[in-house]
C-alpha cells in the first residue's frame, strides 16, 4: 500500500489532484483517520456533502464508506455548497462533517474540509489526519454506522430567508460560474424578493464559460457588463463551493473584499461598540483606518478560513472577513462563511439607505493597490524562502508578521506570505498614491528576485 502523500494535508483542509492523490484508496484512509478521531472525541455523527466536480461523486463515496466503517452515523447531503453543510451541522446536531469540495482549484483539483464541533479542522489537527492515515491508526467497528439520505435545499433556503428582509425589492445579476450555487442561488435571492438576471446558472464541473474564481477580475467581466445592461443595482460572483462572494456594484465595478468589510462594519459596529476586529493581513490599510473611526479596535491577523473563524471564536469577534471574499457573520448569524448571506446582507444595506451601491462604495478611501500575484515556490521551500524574506524585512522596515510579513513604507505597505493551498508566495502591495504603490511594488519585485523565485510583472 502507498502512504497517503504528505503533500496534499494542507494547514486548512486536504486538497490535491483527483485522479492521483485523491484515490479510492486514500480517501478511504483519510476517511477512515478522520472517523477514528471523531469516535475518540467522543462524536458518533457527521454530515458528508459536495460540489458539482466530476470527481467529487467518487471521492464523496469513498468518505462515506471510510466514516461508516469507523462506526460514524452519516446524513449523506449530496450535492451541497460549503455553507449548507456548515449549516447542517445545527440542523441535525452533527459535530462531524466532510465537505467534497475543489473550491476555486483548477478542475483536476479537489479535496476535503473536515468539520469538528461546528468548527473546521486545521494546522496540527489536519497533520494529525495524516499520521494517522498514513500509518492506518484506525478504530473500525464492530457495526457500520448507519446512513440517512438528506434534502436539506428547501429548508436552508427558507432558514436563509427568515433571516434578512429587505426594506423594498431590488435588481439584481447572479453569475455562480456553473459551480455548485448554481442549484441554489436562483431560488434564494427570488426567495428573497429580488428581480434576478442569471449568468451561467447550469451546474458544469468543467466550468466551461470561466473559472468560479471570483477574486479573479478576468471572471467578474461578463457580470460587471450584464449588470450595466441591464440597470442592475448589484452583481454577485460565486466561487465554486459558494462560500466566497465577488461584488459588483451598480456602475460595473468591482468591489474589494476590504472594502466591502469595511461597508458591512458601518451596519455592524454601531450595535457592537468598541468590538475586536480582525482584519487579514492583506486587506487595504482604508479598512483598518474605517473600523477605527467608527469605534472598533483592529488588528492584523492571518488569512485562511479556519484561522480566522476560530480566531473570531476566541475574541468574540461579531464579523471579520478575507481579502478573498470570505466574510464571518456572527453578527445574526452563526458565524461561518456564506455567501449567498454575506450578499442578502449588502443587499438589506443598501436598500435601507439612500445611496447607491457605487455612492456606497466612494465613501472609501480608493487608495492604490496591485493585484494580488502568486510567485511558484515549491511547496518544500517556501517556509524557507519565506524566513530568509522575513529576517531581511525586518533589518530595514517595520513589518507585521503574523502572516509572512506585511512591510510598511512610508505611505504603503507590501505583503509577502506563502500560500496555505498552492506552492506558491502570494504578494500584493497598495500605496497612497500611484507612485508610491509603484516604488513599493518595485522594492517588493526585488525582494522575490534576491531570494531565487522566478521574475514576475506587476498588474495594476
Amino acid at each position: 500500500m502507498t502512504p497517503v502523500p504528505s503533500r496534499i494535508f494542507r494547514e486548512y483542509d486536504i486538497r490535491g489532484e483527483a485522479e492521483s492523490e485523491l484515490t479510492d484508496e486514500n480517501v478511504l484512509a483519510i476517511a477512515r483517520a478522520y472517523g477514528t478521531y471523531l469516535r475518540r472525541a467522543g462524536i458518533l455523527k457527521a454530515a458528508v456533502g459536495g460540489d458539482v466536480r466530476l470527481s467529487t461523486e467518487r471521492i464523496r463515496a469513498a468518505a462515506v464508506e471510510g466514516l461508516r466503517s469507523c462506526g460514524v452515523d452519516v446524513v449523506d447531503l449530496g450535492t451541497v455548497t460549503t455553507p449548507m453543510l456548515y449549516w447542517s451541522f445545527f440542523r441535525f446536531n452533527a459535530d462531524g462533517g466532510v465537505m467534497i469540495t475543489g473550491s476555486h482549484n483548477p478542475k483536476n483539483m479537489n479535496g476535503l474540509k473536515l468539520g469538528f464541533k461546528k468548527a473546521t479542522l486545521y494546522g496540527e489537527e489536519i497533520q494529525k489526519i495524516r499520521r494517522m492515515a498514513q500509518t492506518g491508526d484506525f478504530d473500525f467497528a464492530a457495526a457500520h454506522g448507519t446512513l440517512e439520505k438528506a434534502d436539506i435545499a428547501d429548508e436552508y433556503v427558507a432558514m436563509l430567508a427568515s433571516k434578512v428582509r429587505l426594506p423594498r425589492p431590488m435588481k439584481i445579476v447572479i453569475d455562480p460560474a456553473n459551480g455548485t450555487a448554481a442549484l441554489f442561488a436562483g431560488k434564494f435571492f427570488k426567495a428573497l424578493g429580488c428581480d434576478v438576471t442569471a449568468l451561467y446558472d447550469t451546474p458544469d464541473g468543467t466550468f466551461p464559460n470561466h473559472h468560479p474564481d471570483p477574486q479573479k477580475k478576468e471572471n467578474m467581466r461578463d457580470l460587471a457588463r450584464k449588470v450595466v445592461e441591464v440597470g442592475a443595482e448589484a452583481g454577485f460572483g460565486f466561487d465554486g463551493d459558494a462560500d466566497r462572494i465577488g461584488v459588483v456594484d451598480n456602475e460595473g465595478e468591482i468591489i474589494g473584499g476590504d472594502i466591502l468589510m469595511a461597508l458591512f462594519w458601518r451596519e455592524i459596529l454601531p450595535k457592537h461598540p468598541g468590538a475586536t476586529a480582525i482584519i487579514e493581513v492583506k486587506c487595504s490599510k482604508a479598512l483598518e483606518e474605517e473600523v477605527r473611526r467608527l469605534g472598533g479596535r483592529p488588528y492584523y491577523y492571518k488569512a485562511g478560513h479556519s484561522l480566522i473563524k476560530a480566531e473570531m471564536k476566541r475574541v468574540g469577534a461579531p464579523f471579520a472577513g478575507e481579502y478573498s471574499g470570505h466574510m464571518f457573520f456572527a453578527d445574526e448569524y452563526y458565524g461561518y462563511d456564506d455567501s449567498f448571506y454575506a450578499a442578502a446582507r449588502l443587499l438589506r444595506l443598501v436598500a435601507a439607505g439612500n445611496e447607491t451601491l457605487a455612492q456606497m462604495r466612494a465613501s472609501i478611501p480608493a487608495y492604490y493597490h496591485t493585484e494580488e500575484m502568486r510567485i511558484d515556490c515549491p511547496d518544500e521551500r517556501k517556509f524557507d524562502v519565506m524566513k530568509q524574506i522575513t529576517a531581511q524585512a525586518l533589518k530595514d522596515h517595520d513589518a507585521v508578521t503574523v502572516d509572512g510579513v506585511r512591510i510598511l513604507y512610508d505611505g504603503g505597505w507590501g505583503l509577502i506570505r506563502a500560500s496555505n493551498t498552492q506552492p506558491v508566495l502570494a504578494v500584493r502591495c497598495e500605496g497612497t498614491t500611484p507612485e508610491k504603490r509603484d516604488a513599493i511594488a518595485a522594492d517588493i519585485r526585488a525582494r522575490i528576485l534576491r531570494a531565487g523565485l522566478p521574475d514576475f510583472q506587476w498588474k495594476m
